[in-house]
Formats: structure tokens, C-alpha cells, sequence
């Protein structure tokens, strides 16, 4: 009994351990099927791609880290039910539960939001800001050695969030403490005697800075600041039909006279210069040095994520004949990037790749960087140029507009343009940027999308980066016996005396290659009971109008002067206007299509000017005269105009 009680027990145990065998190999064989997940993680606001974003498999210890483009890849996935988790600093996190199969790779995209950086205690702020700009001067100081390094600013200090200084007033993106937008007061131009002031002077102005930012405003459903409305960029931004120049002369000259659309009583003068056409291919050598703010005010999507895609699309463009520096500046500047060939892009845009924002804002510091960059590496003959992108919000070092414009000023002379690219909300500084701009010897604008980040740099990049014709100066000089009164349509911070246009050591503004300029004047005819405002009876003189003028046809004579890129003497070109009487209905698409924008200015800015004009006839008249709109600008036009009449409807 007991051996048969033996046996018995020893056969149970060796069934036991054989099925106990069976299921560790089907345990096993079941360990060994995994699968592939594979994805991409972008800005859920800007649809833009977020590269170091981790995404973890939950309790399994596999994970990955996105790329430039986004991307991510993680292989050997046990099959079954997992957890996917993706995470950013700076943004949210997100879970995702999922199915892996057997040999399969399944994708998972995932889109994070911006997450509100936590506020800090003002004394902790301060803190961090110090250590901040230690760690900058050290870095810095071996980066101008030659070597090829970034400013620790461009990095949060280890385990600690990015601080911004409390005057920005950024804690996310559309998450605003104190709005600190700046934007210059604009005193409209009046109506004028053409008896009395018979010469209307002003400097040209191709910046479209001004309508960029306020589709930003419309688009995120509030209607814009007043001043933040400057109606000849918004005219400006848009391209229109005319004849290319003829000759040597760099551009041409077009001009119209048609009823003004807001005032039956007045009449409209159009005039348009068109610059001359340049083949991209043929372009002159660049010597481009990028420019970058990476302070911790840029710390959000629509900055720093954005700006960094908006220079690959440049990057894209450049030749073997081309050069690309890269200057950075947070509380000091560094040199990121020594001029570089524009055949080495993956080069570039890994130095683009590697910035990150943190710190203080030494603009001033970056700016004398760049134009030392530029001037080391200059190339005569070339496209000699720097490249701003920034919110404009320098607060470290020379930053007061003053001492900014003095610099930039003395720094034109060496041959070297400026172009400034506007970045960001909240803490927008549009004031300084103009500004700079300005009397840079180069041209503003403002990017709110990746779309208006080709348009500038890809679509227009002739007209952005090449000038053909600096200091051009317009002087209009109006017949008294046909016009009573007039009244230059915006350009308000571009007037100059009428001493200044033959002035050659008068700057003024450039025009690029391909750009077109429109000015319109609203005239008030001679003959008109209208009154308006002058100096009345004088004692020692007596203003009359000419026989000449009496019997002359001509409205009125524009003049234009301007000056070769590198040259010191300005050019002058000579068109009268004769008088014509054309009905509205009768006038070119150009001449509507740039009446139409300009009524819509003057509506945004609540002007005492802008008549019986209304949102409805501006889309009215914007369809009718819509032309070609070979990139869809015009027609995204008249969205906006429709989105801001609802806006105003619900204010």
C-alpha cells in the first residue's frame, strides 16, 4: 500500500511539473509577441511639432523622445492593453490607453496644450534671475572665444522652471497678468489747403507688421487697440497689378483718380510703385545673420516654437553662395552659429533645434553681436543683412528706443540692412520694432502663423531680404485751382518737411525687389463750401492761384527721389496726374481693392475721416474687386472684415 501510495504521488508530482513546463512556455511564448507605436506630438494651438516631448509605455520602462519633426518611435511593445503617456515641460501631459498587436505598429498622435507656468513668489523670481544671468557670463565669455556655443540662458537652470521676469506678464500662452503691449499714439493726418500747403513730403513704408498683428487680435475675437491700426501697412500688405519699371529705373510709377468710396463729395488719388522683379536664382550673395531673442519672455508656442520654424522655411531657400550666422541674446549675446555656408542647412537648423528660452532680455548686447557678425563676414556686392526676431521686450542693457535707434543709426552706415520679425502677444513691444525698423535701413513685419512665415520668407523673399532703392522719398505738390483740400491716408510717423526731400542726408524708406508701394489721397475739389481749417488772412503776403495753374489739366505732380542700395546720391523722377473723371464703378481692381482695405483701417480706428463707410460695403466692394488672388490673401481679407463686423456687433 505504501508503494503504490508512493507511486501514485510521484506520477501527480510529474503532471504537475510537466503542465507547470507547458504554461511557462506558453507564458513565454506569449512575452515574446510585441508590437510598434509610433506617433507624433504637436502644439494643440499652433499645430506646429513639439520635439523633446517623452512618450512612456505606463509600468514597462520603454520610452522615447520626439525629434525636430515631432516624431517618435518606440519598438519591442508587449502585445495587449497599455498606457501611453506623453509629457513636456512647459505643456500638460497626456494618457492614452491602446491596443498593441502582434507584429504591428499602431500610431498614436497626440496634441499637448500649454500648461500656466506656476507664479513665483517675487523674491524667488528674483533669485532665479540672478542665477540666470551668472550662468550667461560664463558661458558667453567662452562662446566669443570662437567656439561654437549657446548662452546658458537658452536653458532653464536645472531642475527649476523658466522664470520670466514679472514685468513680462506672460504665465502662458493667451494667459495674460498685465497686458504690456506697447504701440505709439497715432495723430491722423488732417485735411490741408492745397493753397496754403501745397507740398504733401513723406518717406515710403513697405512694413505690413501692422495688419499681421491685427488679423492675430480679430482671429483670437477681439478687435484691435487703435494705434495698433496703421492703414498704410494694412494697404500695403497686399500686392496689386502694375506695369514693371522700364530701363534702369527700379520701379514704376501708376496713378488713378476715382469718387472716394466713404465721401461721394471727395475724391481718391491712388498712386503705386511697383519695384522691379528679381528671379529669385539670381539674387545677389547673402550674408545673413539671424538674430534671435531666446529670453524667458519667448517661452511659449507662438514664440520660440514658431520662430524656429519660420527660419527652417528661410534655411530651405539659401544657396552655396549663401552664408547664415546665428546670434542669440538672453541676459548677455552669444554667437550659436559662425557664418556658415547655406548648402550646410542640416548644420543650421540643428543650431535652430538646439534653443530653448530662459532668462533676461540684452537686446542691445545682441544687436552690436550682429552687426559685428555681419560686418566681419561682409560681401561686397551682396545682400548684407540681420534678421531680428523678437517680441521687442529688451529690458536688460541699452534698451530705451533712444539709445537703441542712436545705435542702429550709426550701425547702417557700414552697408549692413535690418530686417525686424514681430513674435508673440501680451508683452508685444511694437513701438520699439517699428522703430528700429525704420531707421535700420529695412522693413517690419509681424508673424502670427507658419503661413505668414512663408509669405515673408518664401513667397516674398525678394522684397523682404533684397532692397533695390533706399531713401525714397515721396513730395506731392497739388494744383490749388483744382484741388481745395487734401489728406494723405495714413503714413502718419513717415511725414517729413518739405525741406527734407532734397535732402540726400535725409533717410527714408527702402523698397525690395518685387514690392509694391501704394499711397492714396483723399482730395477735397476746388469750388467745395467745405471748410477747412488754415492759417487765415495773412499781413505780409498774398497767396493766389497761378494763370498757369488755372489753365492747366494736371491735378497735381508727383515726385520721387531715391538712392541706388550702395549709393550716396538720390535719383529724381518726375509724373504729373491730369485730372479725370472716372465713376468708382469704372476704376481699376487695384484702385478698389486698396480703397476697400483703407476704409476698413479707418473703421478699426474709429476715424472723424472715415465717412459713411461700413463694414458691409468694404466686403462689398473687397469681392468686387477681388482680381486674380493667385495666394488667397485678398480673399482672406474679406473674412477678417466679416469676423471684425461681428465682433463689433457683440461688443
Amino acid at each position: 500500500m505504501k508503494a503504490a501510495g508512493f507511486a501514485r504521488a510521484t506520477l501527480l508530482l510529474l503532471v504537475a511539473a510537466v503542465f507547470s513546463m507547458a504554461g511557462w512556455a506558453v507564458a513565454h511564448e506569449l512575452g515574446a509577441k510585441t508590437g510598434t507605436v509610433s506617433g507624433m506630438v504637436a502644439d494643440a494651438g499652433t499645430g506646429l511639432p513639439i520635439s523633446g516631448a517623452k512618450v512612456a509605455v505606463s509600468g514597462k520602462g520603454l520610452s522615447a523622445t520626439t525629434g525636430s519633426n515631432g516624431s517618435y518611435k518606440i519598438s519591442g511593445v508587449p502585445v495587449g492593453g497599455i498606457t501611453l503617456t506623453c509629457s513636456k515641460s512647459g505643456y500638460g501631459s497626456q494618457a492614452r490607453s491602446i491596443m498593441v498587436f502582434v507584429g504591428a505598429s499602431t500610431t498614436v498622435n497626440f496634441k499637448l496644450s500649454p500648461a500656466p507656468e506656476p507664479k513665483p513668489e517675487p523674491e524667488e523670481a528674483e533669485v532665479v534671475h540672478k542665477m540666470e544671468e551668472k550662468r550667461v557670463k560664463v558661458k558667453v565669455k567662452k562662446s566669443m572665444k570662437g567656439r561654437t556655443a549657446m548662452p546658458a540662458a537658452m536653458a532653464p537652470p536645472p531642475g527649476r522652471p523658466i522664470v520670466s521676469q514679472p514685468q513680462h506678464g506672460l504665465v502662458g500662452e493667451g494667459q495674460v497678468e498685465h497686458n504690456t503691449e506697447a504701440y505709439d499714439r497715432i495723430y491722423e493726418n488732417p485735411f490741408l489747403s492745397a493753397l496754403e500747403n501745397p507740398l504733401s513730403t513723406f518717406s515710403i513704408d513697405v512694413d505690413t507688421a501692422s495688419y499681421a498683428n491685427t488679423r492675430r487680435f480679430i482671429n483670437r475675437s477681439q478687435l484691435p487697440p487703435a494705434d495698433a491700426v496703421r492703414v498704410e501697412e494694412f494697404i500695403n500688405y497686399f500686392t496689386y497689378d502694375y506695369p514693371n519699371p522700364k530701363g534702369k529705373t527700379p520701379f514704376s510709377i501708376t496713378t488713378e483718380i476715382s469718387t472716394a468710396p466713404w465721401n461721394e463729395d471727395h475724391r481718391l488719388v491712388h498712386v503705386g510703385l511697383q519695384g522691379k522683379k528679381v528671379d529669385i536664382s539670381k539674387l545677389p550673395a547673402q550674408n545673413l545673420v539671424f538674430l534671435l531673442d531666446v529670453s524667458g519672455s519667448m517661452n511659449s508656442p507662438n514664440k520660440l516654437p514658431l520662430l524656429k520654424a519660420a527660419f527652417k522655411l528661410l534655411v530651405g531657400q539659401m544657396r552655396p553662395e549663401d552664408r547664415v550666422a546665428i546670434v542669440v541674446y538672453a541676459g548677455a549675446a552669444g554667437l550659436v552659429l559662425p557664418s556658415t555656408n547655406g548648402n550646410e542647412g542640416d548644420k543650421i537648423v540643428a543650431a535652430l533645434d538646439s534653443l530653448s528660452a530662459g532668462g533676461s532680455t540684452a537686446g542691445g548686447a545682441g544687436i552690436k553681436l550682429a552687426y559685428k557678425t555681419a560686418i566681419d563676414n561682409f560681401i561686397k556686392g551682396g545682400n548684407n543683412r540681420i534678421i531680428l526676431a523678437t517680441d521687442g521686450d529688451f529690458n536688460v542693457g541699452q534698451s530705451s528706443d533712444g539709445e537703441l535707434v542712436r545705435m542702429i543709426e550709426e550701425k547702417r552706415e557700414h552697408g549692413v540692412f535690418l530686417t525686424i520679425l514681430g513674435f508673440g502677444m501680451g508683452n508685444y513691444k511694437d513701438s520699439k520694432m517699428e522703430k528700429l525698423a525704420d531707421k535700420g535701413n529695412g522693413n517690419y513685419g509681424y508673424i502670427d502663423s507658419i503661413l505668414e512665415a512663408k509669405k515673408m520668407l518664401v513667397t516674398e523673399m525678394g522684397g523682404t531680404l533684397l532692397t533695390i532703392a533706399k531713401d525714397v522719398k515721396i513730395q506731392v505738390e497739388f494744383n490749388p485751382a483744382k484741388v481745395k483740400g487734401y489728406r494723405l491716408i495714413g503714413y502718419e510717423n513717415r511725414m517729413l518737411r518739405k525741406e527734407d526731400f532734397d535732402d540726400d542726408k535725409k533717410d527714408a524708406g527702402e523698397l525690395g525687389a518685387g514690392h509694391t508701394v501704394t499711397v492714396l489721397y483723399e482730395i477735397i475739389p476746388a469750388g467745395s463750401k467745405e471748410e477747412i481749417p488754415g492759417s487765415g488772412d495773412l499781413k505780409y503776403q498774398d497767396s493766389k492761384v497761378s494763370d498757369a495753374a488755372k489753365k492747366s489739366k494736371e491735378l497735381m505732380t508727383v515726385k520721387l527721389r531715391y538712392k541706388k542700395p550702395d549709393g550716396d546720391k538720390s535719383k529724381l523722377i518726375v509724373q504729373p496726374l491730369i485730372d479725370t473723371d472716372v465713376a468708382l464703378k469704372k476704376s481699376s481692381d487695384n484702385f478698389r481693392f486698396s480703397a476697400a482695405v483703407a476704409a476698413f483701417g479707418l473703421i478699426l480706428r474709429d476715424s472723424k475721416h472715415k465717412g459713411d463707410a461700413t463694414f458691409e460695403d468694404v466686403i462689398a466692394m473687397a469681392k468686387n474687386a477681388k482680381g486674380k488672388d493667385k495666394e488667397g490673401y485678398r480673399y482672406e481679407f474679406i473674412k477678417l472684415v466679416e469676423k471684425a463686423s461681428l465682433l463689433k456687433k457683440t461688443k
